[in-house]
């Protein structure tokens, strides 16, 4: 958050999208020109972008050419990536999910069965890896929805409680590619979260796919009979 709001002022949003496209170490008299403002000014938004951790300063000169004398600070990117998306959305976990089902799928699996199986698997890996780091215990309903909930807000699926054993989701970090493929995303979306149910083996509550319009189409609930 702190990086997108050093971005938010429009010369210093200019001046690094300028560094960026350079591929070498740049001065700030380099800086101040790709924008039209002093040096002096360019030097402020400069330190803020360094401050925010993306971008480095260090002393040398353009180009790699060396001239006596004092040497003059330059700036380059980091290697910070800045991902914003309100509301959340997680399409890199879909597409590793998606390469994972290509390289691991059999001679004779359908790519769509293939994908749900990939994401179950991803989910049972990530509740086992849970419950060997915390050592639960007996997870019940209610505490298995608990650890649930902190996983899923982590994933952005904005889980809300609403009631102590069930758990409704109020986004679909995959949206809108869901809405192209619903059926599959859909089903793999219900694969993951099944699967870090049984991961971290809670009792008494199961993945249902509840269609919602502008919500995951999964809800977390009582096992039913």
């Amino acid at each position: 958050m702190e990086s997108v709001s050093v971005l938010s002022e429009d010369s210093r949003r200019q001046m690094f999208a300028f560094i960026r496209r350079q591929r070498r170490p740049v001065t700030r008299d380099e800086a101040a020109a790709s924008v039209g403002i002093s040096r002096k000014l360019a030097a402020f938004h400069l330190d803020k972008l360094v401050d925010a951790g993306l971008l480095r300063a260090s002393n040398g000169s353009p180009g790699g050419i060396r001239k006596v004398g004092r040497q003059p600070k330059v700036y380059e990117p980091t290697d910070s990536q800045i991902h914003v998306s309100i509301p959340d959305r997680r399409h890199e976990l879909l597409a590793d999910l998606l390469l994972e089902a290509v390289l691991t799928a059999d001679g004779d699996e359908s790519a769509p069965h293939a994908a749900v199986r990939a994401a179950g698997r991803r989910g049972r890996e990530l509740g086992k890896s849970e419950r060997e780091q915390t050592r639960p215990g007996r997870l019940g309903a209610e505490r298995g929805l608990s650890v649930c909930e902190r996983m899923l807000d982590q994933h952005g699926f904005e889980p809300v409680r609403e009631t102590p054993t069930r758990l409704r989701l109020r986004n679909c970090p995959f949206h809108p590619l869901a809405a192209k493929a619903p059926e599959l995303v859909c089903g793999m979306n219900h694969a993951f979260i099944t699967g870090y149910l049984q991961g971290l083996e809670v009792s008494g509550v199961e993945a249902t796919l509840a269609p919602h319009p502008g919500e995951c189409c999964v809800q977390l609930g009582p096992t039913k009979g």
